[in-house]
């Protein structure tokens, strides 16, 4: 009995899969709890907890944003590979770091540096496309993309456990071994597609100025930049929301709800496929951002767990739908000559929002928690407005269309 070698591009898939996966768990076991831990290092009023955390939260992907474009350029050129281990080993040293902060400016700092060399979650989906054939693109972008989405799902889940049991600080240790173990795993599974190290034939003549006119594509970005504006809203304040509202064990909630998040956003990338298969991308991306819409004002109105937890069900399978839709339609206007830097400044978009999402979260915080979540639901539902108007209609072939998580 005989056994075929695994070929390298399934062998490079099942890598990139596995570090996606890895690397958020890493970095969900610590993040979702970040607020818990600036109360930790002194700072005694919501408000200050809730603007710290934001801050630290978001000054990564802003940065990270402002060098996609850059980064995913000299990835095209000499392969992504060593951008991704750089960014790992940041990732290692960043959360050993974090565990000897005294103050909330330190976390601050610490994350800001690191927003120079982070952002692998948008590389990995171009190592990906780079590894395996035309036709099966769309399909090995839609693993890693649910990899993406399953890591922060187990990552709080990692996290609730831990704290209790090791500390916050201790958990920070525990993120870094994670980190260590993604690191080893990219360095040793991940072989550099030859397409690749043949350097820069695939955007290098693009200019930023020529991705910017394709059809939909500032449309598009704004669309994604908004959902992620939403979608990491919760970050700063969610534990602390809970503890308003009366709960304990924090930690644990917080982590339940956040993994909800998470599962319901990977289910929303499944739907998204098949809703596009007999639906228009503006369909989809507005009728997802109406239900999210409902979704967060439940979520709002909510105080008990049986309500909270279909509520943030229903808001991450919208969110989930809608990025899906986005990238897709995106994904159908982009050719082959400009694919790292169009997915470069998707990435920004995606990223941009995430990083201004939890400082905004912390500015309008306030009395009360529940302000975010009811300007999250306007802002949803003026996004379902905007894109019936504006978006021009265009019905890709799912198949042939990759799709990117940030």
């Amino acid at each position: 009995m005989t056994f075929s070698p695994v070929s390298p591009s399934l062998r490079n898939q099942i890598a990139v899969t596995a570090v996606a996966f890895v690397g958020f768990t890493g970095y969900t076991l610590v993040m979702p709890f970040l607020a818990l831990y600036v109360r930790a290092l002194g700072v005694s009023r919501d408000a200050d907890v809730a603007l710290w955390t934001g801050l630290a939260l978001g000054l990564t992907p802003l940065i990270t944003a402002l060098c996609a474009p850059f980064w995913g350029r000299i990835g095209d050129r000499y392969g992504n590979k060593i951008l991704v281990q750089r960014s790992l080993l940041s990732f290692i040293f960043v959360m050993i770091a974090m565990a000897f902060v005294t103050r909330p400016w330190h976390l601050v700092a610490l994350r800001a540096l690191q927003g120079l060399v982070a952002g692998y979650g948008g590389l990995t989906i171009a190592m990906v496309a780079m590894s395996v054939p035309r036709e099966r693109m769309a399909h090995a972008i839609g693993v890693v993309q649910t990899a993406q989405r399953m890591g922060p799902a187990v990552g709080p889940i990692i996290g609730g456990i831990l704290v209790p049991l090791v500390g916050l600080r201790g958990s920070f240790y525990a993120a870094a071994g994670i980190y260590v173990v993604a690191f080893l795993m990219i360095t040793t599974m991940y072989a550099e597609p030859a397409r690749q190290a043949a350097g820069g034939r695939r955007s290098g003549g693009v200019r930023f100025g020529n991705v910017l006119a394709f059809e939909n594509f500032v449309v598009l970005m704004a669309v994604i930049f908004c959902l992620q504006l939403v979608d990491r809203s919760f970050g700063p304040i969610l534990a602390l929301h809970l503890e308003q509202l009366g709960y304990v064990q924090l930690s644990i909630l917080s982590g339940v709800l956040f993994s909800v998040l998470a599962v319901s956003g990977a289910l929303g990338h499944q739907l998204a496929a098949t809703l596009l298969r007999t639906q228009s991308p503006r369909a989809v991306i507005a009728g997802a951002a109406l239900a999210g819409a409902g979704g967060m004002s439940i979520f709002a109105a909510a105080a008990t767990l049986w309500l909270l937890l279909p509520a943030m069900a229903i808001i991450g399978l919208s969110l989930g739908t809608a990025l899906t839709a986005a990238f897709s339609a995106a994904g159908a206007v982009i050719p082959e000559d400009a694919h790292g830097v169009s997915f470069g400044f998707l990435t920004s978009a995606s990223l941009i929002g995430s990083a201004i999402s939890p400082v905004l979260s912390g500015l309008v915080v306030g009395h009360s928690f529940r302000v975010v979540f009811v300007t999250a639901a306007i802002t949803l539902a003026a996004l379902a407005i905007a894109v019936r108007r504006v978006m021009v209609e265009r019905t890709p072939t799912v198949e042939q269309t990759p799709v990117l998580e940030d």
